[in-house]
């Protein structure tokens, strides 16, 4: 029978990493589509490790149960999808993987953030905990610059943690430098980051 599986992180907790083994493993046995959504990649899932495979893109329109049907279709059965990035997903999307699961018989394993830079859930988050037959938290900890446990993803413009702005940012680096930070929800809560070390200055 098959299962929507989840499995969530911080950013650099190793979910792309995950998702790359998992469908290198099941390709050995079934056939599988790789699937993700804004991969700083493009169509491609990739790992901060280096580690890159290319992959479908799911636009924020797609409907993912007609495309996984028909890929089922034409390659005569399918075992497994990877949906990587998938708090990028809309709600209806999250919603067409549960269809793809129970209608289908098609095991999904889907990979994303808890919450955004703002640290409310993420729509296609939010779906997803209420419906996955498995929700599983990565196990690698990733650290705030002060040692503790990190479980917020901070977005800094030009240095400076900001709460606001859209979710979906692409940085052309004109306007500003973005960058993102992890951090313990206190240093998230107070925006502020590693202090500078001795004998360094800003610049």
């Amino acid at each position: 029978m098959a299962k929507l599986r989840f499995y969530f992180g911080t950013m650099g907790a190793g979910k792309s990493t995950m998702a790359l083994q998992i469908h290198h493993n099941l390709s050995n046995s079934a056939t599988g589509l790789l699937l993700t959504k804004h991969d700083r990649e493009g169509a491609a899932v990739s790992s901060a490790l280096g580690v890159s495979v290319d992959a479908r893109t799911i636009g924020d329109t797609d409907d993912v149960w007609s495309m996984i049907e028909a890929e089922k279709s034409v390659r005569g059965g399918l075992g497994f999808a990877i949906c990587d990035e998938a708090q990028f997903y809309s709600r209806d999307q999250i919603d067409q993987l549960v269809r793809v699961v129970d209608e289908l018989d098609v095991d999904v394993y889907a990979f994303g953030l808890l919450t955004d830079f703002r640290g409310y859930l993420f729509d296609g988050t939010s779906r997803l905990l209420e419906t996955a037959d498995e929700r599983n938290e990565l196990q690698v900890q990733s650290r705030c610059w002060c040692g503790a446990l990190a479980t917020h993803n901070a977005r800094l413009v030009d240095g400076v943690q900001i709460y606001e702005g859209d979710i979906v940012l692409v940085d052309d680096g004109h306007e500003a430098s973005v960058t993102y930070e992890l951090k313990c929800r206190r240093h998230w809560n107070d925006g502020s980051s590693a202090p500078l070390k001795e004998g360094l200055r800003a610049v």
